[in-house]
């Protein structure tokens, strides 16, 4: 450590060295004693002789190199706060601005991991200082300022529930807050521009520049936030003050939205843009942040189509977030549109095909039940939502690509409802009555696998596939009224209840024999004794609702087995049912 002799005298030499004549050694030097002055507590004297007249120059050549320091004290909040803070307002006010930005930048690369909002918080009021004074180039230090405390607050974990949020233990809502305060005023300026002067190199930079911050905050926190609209959160404020920001900076949401990617989205990822708009399509459409400003001119059909591209965005996520909000713009977009009225021309786009698509994904493989059951809700809802030959097109893509006993049982309900609506006095239409009624059901009334169809994991679809040909053979008066669908129905209905009687009774006998063998291994093992060694004679191959036979109880096995061959005396006795009718039916004179 340095002499009192000797600091005097680097300090008199400095006083009397020109700035350019200064050496990386001297502002090492300068901020070492600056450094240990604050570790002794001792900040009202460093203060003192920041503001001393005589020591002005070298206070503005190199007082920059204190900032780090100071504002590790402010974030400590040590007993020199005030002073620290008092000398950190003088720097700002005497350093060379763009010597300042370069520290300060600095100083956010190397935030402490353990202290990001507590030195976003100190840092932020006087980096806006600094922005503030800056002349040409201040676009390109406006981004990387918003940049760097982006992503520094992106490390600090999202609060996932409202009392997690009013806590903000980490500080990630405190220090959004402080990212949209130190925006403010550049936002301004640009608000303040004049729209019918040309913008020149440097406005639009900025403008720029603020898009990608806007555009960044959209997709983090917002697409990951939980935001309602009824409870005026921390981050519900701050995506309030993104959304008003876009049309501040002359980007309306419509056109970002509707009519093209946003300008200069060449510097934009295109995946983490398309993420940015669905987050600022949910916004606006379901928590109607904007919406009073956004163009009524837009039809309900216009709205879905342009927002189907954002809504299959969420929906092939496996975030629930992002599904959450993915669902609820979908809701929102078929809400507005008339029942009954989507043609069958949109079921050609690439949009309304992915995202019903990825919403079936959620109906099957989504291990959250909450989400299954508003996706079913939404399904339906897009369904009401198509005319009668998109309807047929959708049931038949929907029944050859699923995959899936219960939404191909869901479709087949949908199907019996078109038919019964299609029955009623002026809603006739050949998709649902006509010819093009055989296509569906020859979907419907099939066994792919054939004899070797494994009837359990199948049965939602059997049953329901029965109870439509039940309904038909019922409802025959209005089907020869109508059509002659009828008699082609036969075939079909024959040839599929021959097959599926094969394949009951191979599956009666399976399940019979491994249930009896269940029982005989119980019998075996309650004879012997406890320590003994379990038989291996187990259900090894039967799949049940995704879990291995070999993975269940004994007692579990039994109950599946049990309720299977219950399951397969109800189809046998709807087999029996339909069969009754025909023949009543064909006791009756045409």
């Amino acid at each position: 450590m340095a002499t009192e002799d000797q600091v005097k005298d680097m300090i008199h030499r400095w006083q009397n060295t020109p700035e350019d004549d200064l050496k990386p050694e001297d502002y090492e030097q300068f901020k070492s004693l600056g450094s240990a002055s604050l570790t002794q507590g001792d900040g009202a004297r460093l203060m003192e002789f920041l503001q001393e007249e005589k020591n002005q120059g070298m206070v503005r050549s190199m007082g920059c190199v204190l900032m780090a320091p100071l504002l590790a004290q402010v974030v400590k909040k040590e007993k020199s706060l005030a002073h620290c803070q008092a000398a950190i307002t003088h720097l700002t006010t005497t350093c060379r601005p763009n010597q300042l930005l370069h520290s300060l930048l600095e100083l956010i690369e190397d935030i402490d991991p353990g202290a990001i909002s507590e030195t976003v918080l100190a840092l932020v009021p006087h980096l806006q200082t600094v922005l503030l004074q800056l002349g040409d180039g201040k676009a390109a230090c406006v981004g990387s300022a918003l940049s760097g405390l982006q992503r520094q607050l992106s490390r600090l974990p999202l609060p996932y529930t409202r009392q997690q949020e009013e806590a903000d233990e980490h500080g990630l809502c405190r220090g959004y807050g402080a990212l949209a305060a130190l925006a403010r005023p550049f936002v301004e300026e640009v608000k303040r521009r004049n729209g019918d002067r040309v913008a020149t190199a440097e406005e639009e930079e900025l403008r720029t520049e603020l898009l990608k911050f806007c555009m960044r905050s959209l997709r983090e926190p917002l697409l990951e936030a939980e935001l309602n609209r009824d409870s005026k959160s921390s981050l519900w404020l701050f995506a309030t003050e993104i959304m008003l920001s876009l049309p501040a900076i002359q980007e309306s949401p419509s056109e970002l939205l509707f009519f093209s990617p946003p300008k200069k989205s060449a510097q934009l990822d295109v995946s983490p843009a398309m993420e940015s708009r669905a987050c600022a399509a949910y916004l606006l459409f379901v928590q109607l942040i904007g919406i009073d400003s956004f163009p009524a001119v837009f039809s309900p059909l216009f709205v879905l189509q342009r927002n189907m591209d954002y809504i299959s965005q969420l929906l092939s996520s496996k975030n629930e977030s992002h599904l959450l909000k993915g669902l609820a713009l979908f809701a929102k977009s078929l809400e507005r549109v008339q029942d009954h009225s989507l043609p069958v021309s949109l079921l050609e786009l690439k949009s309304f095909y992915s995202a019903p698509q990825n919403l079936r994904e959620v109906l099957t493989d989504c291990p959250m039940r909450h989400l299954r059951q508003s996706g079913l809700q939404v399904f339906q809802l897009f369904i009401d939502k198509l005319d009668a030959e998109a309807k047929h097109k959708f049931f038949r893509c929907m029944l050859k690509t699923s995959n899936h006993a219960g939404v191909e049982s869901y479709i087949v309900k949908n199907i019996r409802n078109q038919v019964e609506f299609s029955m009623k006095p002026g809603n006739a239409n050949n998709g649902f009555l006509g010819e093009e009624l055989l296509s569906l059901l020859g979907l419907v009334l099939c066994l792919p696998q054939g004899a070797g169809t494994d009837l359990l994991n199948s049965m939602d679809r059997v049953m329901e596939g029965l109870n439509l040909l039940r309904y038909l053979l019922l409802r025959d008066e209005d089907l020869r009224s109508t059509t002659d669908v009828w008699e082609k129905l036969s075939g079909i209905k024959d040839e599929y209840l021959k097959m599926l009687r094969v394949c009951l009774g191979i599956s009666r006998g399976y399940y019979s024999a491994e249930l009896k063998a269940l029982r005989a291994d119980r019998k075996m093992k309650a004879k012997e004794a406890r320590e003994a060694a379990r038989s291996s004679r187990l259900i090894k191959s039967m799949t049940v609702k995704h879990e291995e036979g070999s993975n269940m109880s004994p007692e579990v096995q039994h109950q599946v087995l049990q309720s299977a061959l219950v399951t397969f005396d109800l189809m046998e006795s709807l087999i029996v049912r339909i069969e009754e009718i025909t023949e009543e039916k064909l006791k009756i004179p045409n």
